[in-house]
């Protein structure tokens, strides 16, 4: 298969949790793999309640590979307090993550709107980097998520994947990395040479995909079917396989509407535009 050509099969599909809202997470594998689907991100909200380690075990009974848990991050804030408890959570989310049995977590930084963004952004690097030595010991990567910039007052300071880049250069170990999501990044002039740079330093860590509609109805609650919206996906894709990632195509959809709907058939509907349009 050529990066230019469509999927064909489902050997590199993965399905967030969060994307299937209303199954509860031995519902969502059960079904993903009867589907065909091999790969599941985890949303910790699904593990609320749940033995991690038991569950962890249920999906590759399932034959799911476990690809991520998000979410960890939100390090930055003026108050002290609330930056050691954001600290506490990540090394949480990093025992979680062992115990789930994958070796990623996915970081959504955060942000504090009432100090300025490099300040935020000084309190993410230097989040991250308190609490490496445990995810090193643990064996999980962190990837940074850049997030689009209408979400830069209070869900991250991380904007642009050059920003993730440049964290994850300076901070300079196997265990930090990027996660590029086309909803947040596919309107960057910069995208293709920043994810050939991605591939240059080997710090490529997770891909995600779903469309942006247009019009839009919500900025958070409403994303497309991949082929719904304007986003180049496949475009996109080539440009992330051709650093050399062979990871998984990560669906994550954040879509009242969708949630409302029956969801065994938005998973087919999931496939379907995942085969054709992805």
């Amino acid at each position: 298969m050529t990066p230019s050509t469509p999927h064909q099969d489902l050997s590199k599909l993965c399905i967030h949790t969060i994307t299937t809202k209303p199954w509860a997470i031995e519902e969502a594998a059960k079904n993903y793999a009867a589907a065909g689907v091999k790969g599941i991100t985890v949303w910790r909200d699904a593990l609320e309640g749940r033995n991690i380690r038991q569950t962890g075990n249920l999906l590759r009974d399932h034959d799911l590979t476990v690809v991520s848990l998000c979410r960890g991050g939100f390090f930055p804030s003026k108050d002290p307090n609330k930056r050691k408890a954001a600290l506490d959570d990540n090394r949480k989310a990093i025992e979680e993550a062992a115990a789930l049995g994958t070796s990623l977590i996915v970081l959504v930084c955060g942000a504090d709107p009432g100090q300025p963004l490099e300040e935020s952004r000084k309190q993410i690097q230097d989040g991250i980097a308190a609490v490496l030595p445990e995810a090193t010991a643990a064996g999980v990567r962190l990837a940074i998520e850049p997030l689009h910039p209408m979400y830069a007052d209070t869900r991250s300071a991380i904007n642009t994947l050059a920003q993730a880049n440049d964290m994850a250069e300076a901070l300079n170990s196997p265990y930090v990395g990027v996660a590029v999501d086309v909803y947040h990044l596919w309107w960057d002039p910069s995208l293709q040479r920043e994810i050939q740079r991605c591939g240059e330093q080997g710090n490529l860590m997770a891909f995600h995909i779903c469309d942006w509609k247009s019009p839009t109805t919500d900025l958070l609650l409403d994303r497309g079917l991949m082929g719904e919206g304007c986003i180049p996906i496949r475009q996109i894709r080539a440009w992330v396989e051709a650093t050399g990632f062979t990871g998984f195509n990560e669906v994550e959809i954040f879509s009242t509407a969708y949630w409302q709907e029956d969801q065994s058939v938005f998973l087919k509907k999931i496939i379907k535009a995942y085969r054709e349009n992805s």
